[in-house]
């Protein structure tokens, strides 16, 4: 255990410092698609309780600079073009609809004036065929939105 002088002098345990508090609006003030994307992973992990499905949202890592050996290695796990950001593998059912109406959720983040690429939107195209909804959101506050209305059975806007 660390030990410290306190101000009398005397050596003691040194006081742990309590964890530094993180907040999604701090995660995001970058401006930058990693820091929505990071916000709202914050947001999720601290509204889990509200909404348990988020325990089971991830990130898919397709997109981003890398070198040319992890590019590799990425490749040959499997990591392909166009796949979106975010799924959330949890079905949406619609108040008044004895099925599920979807199967999941995939999430693209983007910064403005960013599209998505033709890859983004053949996949997203495929997905939705397939019983998935998706959709583009240009922020950590945008897709949160679409998250909590897609589990609450609403609909969510899909490309732009």
């Amino acid at each position: 255990m660390p030990y410290q002088r306190s101000r009398t002098g005397r050596i003691g345990p040194k006081t742990p410092k309590p964890p530094k508090v993180i907040t999604p609006e701090q995660l995001a003030a970058s401006g930058t698609e990693h820091g929505h994307q990071a916000a709202l992973f914050c947001w999720a992990a601290i509204h889990f309780e509200v909404y348990p499905m988020l325990r089971y949202m991830f990130a898919i890592p397709n997109g981003g600079e890398r070198n040319p050996i992890v590019a590799g290695k990425l490749k040959a796990e499997g990591v392909k073009r166009g796949v979106l950001d975010i799924f959330l593998p949890f079905p949406a059912v619609a108040p008044g609809v004895p099925r599920h109406f979807y199967n999941g959720l995939f999430v693209e983040m983007k910064i403005k004036p960013n599209k998505p690429t033709d890859e983004q939107n053949e996949f997203m195209e495929a997905m939705q065929k397939s019983g998935y909804q998706c959709t583009v959101c240009y922020s950590w506050i945008e897709a949160k939105d679409a998250i909590i209305g897609y589990v609450m059975g609403q609909p969510v806007f899909t490309f732009r």
